[in-house]
């Protein structure tokens, strides 16, 4: 089977925008680039990525822009913009053209802002107004806190494509559930938002199995369906707890389980539709 790995990272460590990344991190404080990918990846079909921001500013996008047109591994970018500034469309613009039709997407990182409802601000409409206008997606960083000012904003702008990062962070490693696992229903029923299959084993403990995971995969399966699911490696922040091929045989060895006969669709299928993707130089899936 062929794969569009849906969500993937490179930074160089001297570049110095990401705030997050620092030498406490270990094996993750240093330079990921595309060659260390291939290693990682090698041989299990990955036809493209998506090289998605990892700093929260308009320098790092371009750094990644620059990357992607020189690796035609990389089928699409999700970068940063100020959403905050008065001239958020000429921004928007400018690395549209810097992108030459790479730029598919933005995220600013929700995660990590101090406001919880910073996603209902009015102040930020023009933004997700120019994001419509220049048929982009929106990928949507956060918590279950931020999840009901996210289904706020999608009221506001129903005709955004957005996509739920990392199946909305649950925190999986002290079992929580109940609560996540309303605010997705209420996330898939009342939207037409899509969901990244990613990032969970580092919401787990260590030592997680794909038992661990089951029922937050089967429940984001029986909620948004196999036709609005992506899958993605997080890769490298994925190897704080696992390799590339682990967590790639243990995703498909739940959606074999969740969604028997639908692995194209979810790995590969849905992120070429979702993000507009087209071939570069390898061999797509048909």
């Amino acid at each position: 089977m062929r794969i569009i790995d849906a969500h993937q990272h490179y930074w160089r460590v001297q570049r110095a925008d990401y705030g997050w990344l620092k030498p406490e991190l270990g094996a993750l404080y240093r330079d990921f680039e595309p060659a260390d990918f291939d290693a990682a990846c090698d041989g299990r079909g990955i036809v493209g990525t998506v090289l998605v921001q990892a700093a929260a500013t308009e320098a790092e996008t371009q750094f990644l822009l620059q990357l992607a047109l020189a690796h035609p591994s990389v089928a699409g970018v999700v970068g940063w913009v100020d959403f905050e500034a008065a001239d958020v469309a000429r921004r928007l613009a400018a690395l549209i053209g810097q992108g030459a039709g790479l730029l598919r997407g933005l995220r600013p990182m929700v995660q990590d802002m101090p406001d919880d409802r910073w996603l209902t601000r009015p102040a930020i409409d023009p933004a997700f107004d120019s994001l419509i206008a220049c048929n982009l997606t929106f990928d949507a960083l956060v918590r279950p806190i931020h999840l009901p000012a996210l289904i706020r904003r999608l009221e506001r702008h129903p005709d955004l494509r957005i996509v739920l990062d990392h199946c909305g962070k649950p925190d999986i490693a002290r079992a929580g559930f109940q609560d996540w696992a309303a605010q997705i229903s209420q996330l898939a029923e009342s939207t037409c938002a899509c969901c990244k299959l990613s990032g969970l084993l580092t919401e787990a403990h260590p030592d997680a199995s794909a038992a661990d995971l089951g029922r937050y995969v089967e429940h984001v399966i029986a909620c948004f369906g196999t036709d609005r699911i992506l899958w993605g490696s997080d890769w490298p922040v994925l190897t704080l707890r696992a390799s590339y091929d682990r967590w790639l045989d243990m995703a498909l060895g739940l959606v074999r389980r969740y969604a028997p006969g639908r692995e194209q669709a979810i790995f590969s299928d849905n992120a070429i539709r979702f993000y507009g993707l087209e071939p570069r130089e390898r061999s797509w899936p048909s």
